[in-house]
């Protein structure tokens, strides 16, 4: 299994260039990151290329689509997203789908849907695939619609693009529905990206009630063939952190 650094989880107060050559001498050839809009894009993009490290994720700058009044922001957001995601050779854009809106959960959905249906052609125009992620909100998100990655495959199968999926946190979903591996294995066709952090505490993946490499190695087996993104909180100095997750979960 292919391991990201989400920086912004392990340098909140170094230089994002710095950090990129930090974890490139720590072994890792993968980071992710939130917004882009903080980053000086020609700078970070020659660092990639000097390290030989590949920045696959970051997020789109709207968040809103369970309320169709703000579906022309998010697809312009989405448009100024995937144009930065060019820039930096990034080819996954991770996008939350707003709170709930107290309307009817159809309604919702709906809207959901046809956001993304209406961000397709940007998505195919840049060569883009857009995550939606589905989050807890029992610890971190309350108030948040989409807490079901069920659903979420479901959204994903309605708009039927390929260039629409699902990013699984493994944390958020073992609060929320656990079935951890099933939900996986069997909805691959629909899953572009992996996150993981023990629960509870959403630190190490070792530090709980998730044991990372049985479910790794399942997620291997099946033929998964992208990343899990180490999306946690550390406990120790962070570059002893990553030293200690390669160790134990690099292939």
């Amino acid at each position: 299994m292919r391991l990201c650094v989400a920086i912004p989880c392990f340098f909140k107060n170094v230089d994002f260039c710095e950090a990129i050559r930090r974890v490139a001498e720590l072994g890792y050839d993968a980071v992710e990151t939130y917004d882009w809009r903080k980053l000086d894009l020609g700078a970070v993009r020659k660092t990639l290329d000097e390290t030989g490290v590949e920045l696959l994720s970051m997020c789109t700058t709207e968040f809103k689509l369970t309320d169709p009044a703000y579906r022309d922001a998010w697809v312009e957001g989405l448009r100024e997203s995937c144009v930065a995601a060019r820039e930096l050779g990034v080819k996954r854009l991770i996008t939350q789908v707003g709170m709930d809106t107290g309307d009817a959960r159809e309604a919702q959905h709906a809207s959901i849907v046809e956001g993304l249906r209406a961000g397709a052609p940007i998505l195919m125009e840049y060569g883009v695939t857009v995550m939606i992620e589905p989050l807890n909100t029992y610890v971190d998100h309350k108030g948040y619609y989409l807490w079901s990655a069920c659903e979420a495959f479901e959204i994903v199968r309605k708009v039927n693009h390929p260039n629409v999926k699902v990013i699984f946190d493994i944390y958020h979903q073992q609060i929320m529905e656990g079935n951890i591996i099933p939900n996986i294995v069997n909805n691959l066709d629909c899953i572009a990206h992996l996150h993981g952090a023990g629960h509870p505490g959403r630190h190490e993946m070792q530090y709980g009630e998730s044991d990372y490499k049985v479910i790794l190695a399942a997620v291997d087996r099946a033929g998964y063939t992208g990343a899990i993104g180490l999306e946690y909180k550390p406990t120790v100095d962070p570059i002893e952190s990553l030293r200690e997750a390669r160790r134990i979960y690099a292939n």
